[in-house]
């Protein structure tokens, strides 16, 4: 079974269940089959998968040749121009947005997590995960902004149901906000970046593309929502870090990855759209 346990150290964060990859009878595939069922059949899938690596490959080394052995193109022919309003300067993206993106850290009596989050506005608010701050009764939040510094966080609010949570700093000139793409400008196959602290990496910056919109799936409980699913390296310390477009705006909040059996990323994120996340924290902040 696909299943992913969040990006955010401990407390772990939501399963995500895919939509039904395989069906009892071999018809339409089923939204919900019982576990076993699906794990007896992940030998085969997963074989399926070597496959599909190895025609790949060859394909695209017969592509590489075909294409280092096509003709010149003609005189004063212009190569195709670039989608109109998708730029590819992902240096120039990663510059806008890692002074908007913070480190969170939770620590109490029996441990502590972590996580990533980004500055929502200029009064201090940062978006994050609940899971990675679910633990934090009893215990603190800080967070570690762009230039090392680390600023005791208050818990404004968190939804489960959307896995967003808004913390509250001392606002800081080092703490930029981050602007929110337009949702219905976004395309499958633009480029984006995951920026967050992975593994306690803080900084760290991966890319990749939006591989799909509105893909429906479990990101914990039992009702499917949509999610932005995203082949960017995202891995535990990512959550609540933002998925940025090439404009170096917030395309969602990454919120888990699908795994197999229980293995690390595999190329198949997930993040809450930024719509949704904007009105969750909106709501949060207008209550707290």
């Amino acid at each position: 079974m696909t299943i992913t346990t969040g990006l955010g150290g401990e407390p772990r964060g939501p399963d995500f269940v895919s939509p039904g990859l395989v069906s009892p009878a071999g018809g339409v595939p089923s939204p919900a089959l019982p576990g076993p069922a699906l794990t007896r059949r992940w030998p085969m899938l997963a074989a399926a998968g070597l496959v599909v690596v190895a025609v790949s490959a060859g394909t695209g080394g017969a592509a590489g040749y075909l294409a280092g052995s096509a003709p010149e193109p003609a005189a004063g022919s212009q190569p195709a121009p670039a989608p109109a309003g998708v730029p590819s300067d992902l240096v120039g993206a990663a510059a806008r947005a890692l002074p908007g993106v913070v480190s969170v850290q939770v620590r109490t009596g029996s441990g502590g997590g972590s996580g990533s989050g980004f500055v929502f506005d200029d009064r201090g608010h940062i978006v994050t995960n609940n899971h990675v701050v679910t633990s934090a009764a009893g215990g603190s939040v800080s967070v570690v902004g762009s230039d090392g510094r680390r600023l005791t966080a208050e818990v404004v609010g968190t939804d489960p149901g959307s896995d967003i949570a808004v913390l509250r700093v001392t606002p800081s000139a080092a703490l930029r906000p981050l602007d929110l793409a337009d949702r219905t400008a976004t395309r499958v196959g633009e480029p984006v970046l995951a920026v967050g602290s992975p593994l306690g990496l803080s900084g760290t910056v991966t890319a990749g593309i939006i591989s799909a919109l509105d893909r429906q799936v479990r990101l914990g409980g039992t009702a499917r929502q949509t999610a932005v699913q995203t082949d960017a390296s995202i891995n535990p310390g990512n959550s609540g870090g933002p998925l940025v477009n090439a404009r170096g705006e917030v395309v969602g909040v990454n919120t888990a990855i699908a795994t197999l059996e229980g293995g690390g990323s595999i190329g198949i994120g997930f993040a809450v759209p930024i719509d949704r996340a904007r009105q969750v924290a909106a709501t949060l902040i207008g209550r707290g």
